[in-house]
């Protein structure tokens, strides 16, 4: 099966923040857009973020391994080489440490993520595993 590229749609508080961050601080690129809306290309994968007014998603957080995750986010799995400079990236251009953690070592499944919050809130994951074929390895 080739591989296709997701669209994911969100609310969003202000769509000129929400382009800054994903354009200037993630480094994305930006698609069609309005005063309204904007279509981010995140790694070929569209996210349309929709100026809405208040929103709100309750969600709890998860164990996995030693480390709490927010159930609620979404993410991009990248290839080694392009992670390592999204990673750099985001450590240079944010106050907060940018913290990597790896999951499931020496299992299969293995892989490195960091996850950064949006400016709407949005938690996103980024994600290399050490093998590339055990993405849906159980």
């Amino acid at each position: 099966m080739k591989n296709s590229a997701f669209h994911l749609a969100l609310p969003c508080y202000s769509v000129t923040k929400t382009k800054n961050f994903y354009i200037d601080i993630i480094g994305a690129k930006v698609g069609r857009h309005s005063t309204q809306w904007v279509d981010i290309d995140l790694f070929g994968n569209q996210i349309t973020f929709t100026k809405s007014g208040e929103f709100s998603f309750s969600y709890k957080s998860y164990k996995f391994g030693d480390t709490i995750l927010p159930s609620f986010h979404f993410g991009v799995i990248l290839d080694e080489k392009t992670w390592d400079f999204t990673f750099n990236r985001l450590s240079d251009k944010r106050e907060e440490p940018t913290v990597a953690t790896t999951f499931l070592r020496d299992k299969k499944g293995e892989h490195t993520s960091f996850f950064v919050e949006d400016p709407n809130g949005y938690v996103v994951e980024f994600k290399k595993f050490k093998d590339s074929q055990q993405v849906f390895a159980t």
